[in-house]
């Protein structure tokens, strides 16, 4: 395969996964906004709510950073945001942490208070999985193909 072809191959993978994982990181972001008022009681200094306003705005920027360049840098971060969130809300659901420092004790045993909370988990769990088949396609079209294949 020529470079040229691998290059127009690569970018047709590129772009659907790219705006992929720019729905689920708008989803993440809809919803950490949509419901961060919810939580503005919980917590002092550092309320859960400023949490969700936080992750809506950096989830919201790294989407648009992605879907505007496309850059590799762009594709990690959106990896981090959708890994990290949803590593956060699957350890609050299922373990009591408790507070940490200004963090506060986040913890809810349920999907509740909306059925955005799953959705939001999945699309965030998707982006990372849409960047780790970015990263393969990446790899395999940089790969060294035999003579005739």
């Amino acid at each position: 395969m020529t470079s040229t072809a691998a290059r127009t191959r690569r970018a047709s993978v590129d772009l659907p996964l790219r705006v992929l994982a720019v729905a689920g990181l708008g989803i993440s972001s809809y919803v950490h906004l949509h419901l961060a008022h919810l939580y503005k009681d919980i917590g002092s200094s550092l309320t859960m709510a400023d949490l969700f306003y936080a992750q809506g705005i950096i989830a919201a920027l790294v989407g648009l950073w992605l879907l505007l360049t496309g850059h590799r840098v762009a594709w990690w971060a959106a990896a981090l945001v959708g890994i990290a969130s949803f590593a956060a809300v699957m350890t609050y659901r299922y373990v009591n942490v408790g507070a940490i420092g200004p963090v506060p004790n986040m913890y809810d045993a349920t999907w509740q208070p909306s059925p955005d909370k799953m959705l939001s988990a999945i699309a965030e769990a998707a982006v990372f999985v849409l960047w780790l088949l970015h990263e393969l396609t990446r790899r395999g079209a940089r790969a060294p193909h035999a003579v005739g294949s």
